[in-house]
């Protein structure tokens, strides 16, 4: 299965894109919060960091197949933003998720402790070229007297979806050096790559990454047998990426999550079996 990690400026390697069009962007950018990355100034201008983003979105769209998706996740402070780079370069709007979760922030002086991030979902026009509906299996809430004999389906609030954590709660998936320091600053987890592919594509499908960071989006989607090209800036990141494609980590092994969607009717269609 075709999978290819790139080492350009995201945009510089759009511009000369000729290739395959994406079935699926994922989005995952710096969020501008003033963190130190290697390669790249997370203190931008407001204005310059927002032209950028609109920038990446029509470049995205311009070699995305007709009915491609793309899921386009930031901070919930940046919504208007958001919607609308997507809105001006083309792409049409589907949901809004909310990302629950487990942890929040401590409420300041002013307002609310921030408890979820969004991922504006858009499809290059209004029908989706695919659009599978998963049904989720989560456990019993304590006001329900009977459990769902055919689970539920997943609706676009994901509160299922545990984030990843630093200190006593990060577990074993957060990508390390061989001090045991995090490779990156933000790192996506697997199953939520895992509901986005699910989702929006079929076998074969050309999934695109333009901030690559630790590759979470190519390992999904290698693991799914979706082809996937994915665009890093930093050497490093990409040194780390590449080693973590040719040798799968018990973190990175999908099928833990196989059972939780076993509800969905076409899953053998969009999830084929490999052997452990």
């Amino acid at each position: 299965m075709f999978t290819e990690i790139i080492n350009s400026d995201c945009v510089d390697y759009l511009n000369k894109y000729n290739g395959d069009k994406f079935d699926l962007t994922f989005l995952d950018p710096p969020f501008n919060q003033k963190k130190d990355y290697r390669q790249h100034d997370d203190n931008m201008r407001e204005e310059k960091y927002w032209e950028w983003m609109e920038l990446v979105c029509k470049l995205a769209y311009e070699n995305s197949a007709q009915g491609a998706a793309i899921y386009f996740m930031q901070r919930e402070k940046n919504t208007r933003h958001v919607l609308q780079a997507l809105d001006s370069s083309g792409w049409t709007f589907q949901n809004l998720i909310i990302w629950r979760k487990t942890t929040s922030a401590v409420p300041n002086r002013y307002r609310y402790g921030k408890h979820y991030q969004i991922i504006a979902f858009y499809t290059k026009g209004k029908k989706p070229k695919v659009f599978n509906r998963l049904r989720i299996d989560p456990p019993l809430l304590e006001t329900y007297k009977y459990s769902r004999p055919n689970g539920l389906f997943a609706t676009d609030v994901w509160d299922d979806i545990r984030e990843m954590t630093s200190g006593y709660l990060a577990g074993d998936e957060p990508l390390r050096n061989e001090l045991g320091e995090r490779v990156h600053k933000q790192q996506s987890p697997i199953h939520l790559l895992l509901r986005v592919i699910l989702s929006s594509t079929n076998i074969d499908d050309l999934v695109f990454d333009p901030f690559a960071g630790t590759g979470t989006t190519l390992i999904v989607a290698k693991q799914l047998q979706r082809r996937s090209l994915g665009v890093e800036n930093d050497k490093i990141n990409e040194f780390y990426i590449n080693k973590r494609l040719n040798i799968l980590r018990s973190s990175d092994d999908i099928n833990r999550y196989r059972d939780y969607y076993r509800f969905t009717k076409n899953l053998e269609n969009i999830w084929p079996k490999t052997e452990k």
